[in-house]
């Protein structure tokens, strides 16, 4: 975020909620614009070369207008972790626009999730790569080409499995969903509950080094290229195990929380 001190911060807020105040409005999306950037880059490293980070920006920056024209001061969530939330949405909305991902990779991957959660079910374990490829009928190496074709065109993030479809077919990302404490809806509340124990333990029961990749990407923050330092081995085996885990939990949930979950 721009410097600026905690104090003017709260009263650009204050100017702009409480007096529509539409120049707090621009200063505040100034002050937080290093965001845009900051997730426009680490979402860039996963996609095709011909994606252009400075559209990934563009995109972004429209997910932190948003985000600031939303978000209620009172609430206790800060607006970093809730800009970010949106600016991710935003990106992933105007790229799934663009329909840049062939049918053909798309089907693979429904196959693959269905295929682990198939036998995760069978074997009451996480299945091998040998036991997915015999459950698809193909060679450990079409498994591991249609790994990195997935990873090279798509958008498999942990980011999508939390986000959650209404009536209106409107979407939500989890952090929009956090309760607040002035309002009261216990089955919305227990609907979440139930999805981020789902989400836990699916990633409990994933194998060690797709664990590994989930929990130094998603929590320690590492790109992939430095995960693969940690762990020894190439960037493109990093993002292979990132999109098998990510095929996994999707699977799992898919099948947990029933055909009308969005994920």
């Amino acid at each position: 975020m721009a410097t600026l001190s905690e104090e003017r911060v709260r009263e650009l807020w204050q100017r702009y909620k409480t007096g529509g105040d539409l120049g707090a409005r621009e200063r505040l999306i100034l002050a937080y614009a290093p965001l845009v950037k900051y997730v426009a880059g680490r979402m860039s490293s996963g996609l095709p070369a011909h994606i252009d980070e400075a559209d990934l920006i563009s995109y972004g920056l429209l997910g932190l207008i948003g985000a600031v024209e939303r978000f209620d001061p009172e609430r206790d969530i800060k607006f970093e972790t809730y800009a970010v939330s949106r600016i991710k949405g935003s990106i992933i909305d105007e790229l799934r626009s663009l329909d840049w991902v062939p049918r053909s990779v798309r089907s693979k991957a429904r196959e693959i999730e269905r295929a682990c959660a198939s036998l995760e079910n069978e074997l009451q374990r996480a299945p091998t790569d040998e036991e997915i490829c015999d459950e698809l009928g193909i060679t450990g190496e079409e498994f591991h080409v249609t790994l990195t074709q997935i990873s090279n065109t798509s958008i498999v993030a942990l980011d999508e499995l939390w986000e959650i479809s209404g009536s209106d077919g409107d979407t939500a990302s989890l952090i929009e969903t956090i309760e607040d404490p002035k309002s009261r809806d216990p089955s919305r509340l227990l609907g979440l509950s139930e999805m981020k124990g789902q989400l836990a333990r699916a990633i409990d029961a994933l194998p060690d080094r797709e664990k590994i990749v989930i929990a130094l990407y998603y929590y320690e923050n590492l790109t992939l290229r430095e995960i693969g330092e940690v762990l020894g081995v190439t960037e493109s085996r990093v993002s292979q195990l990132h999109t098998k885990a990510v095929l996994r939990l999707k699977g799992r949930l898919r099948e947990a929380m029933g055909p009308g979950w969005n994920g």
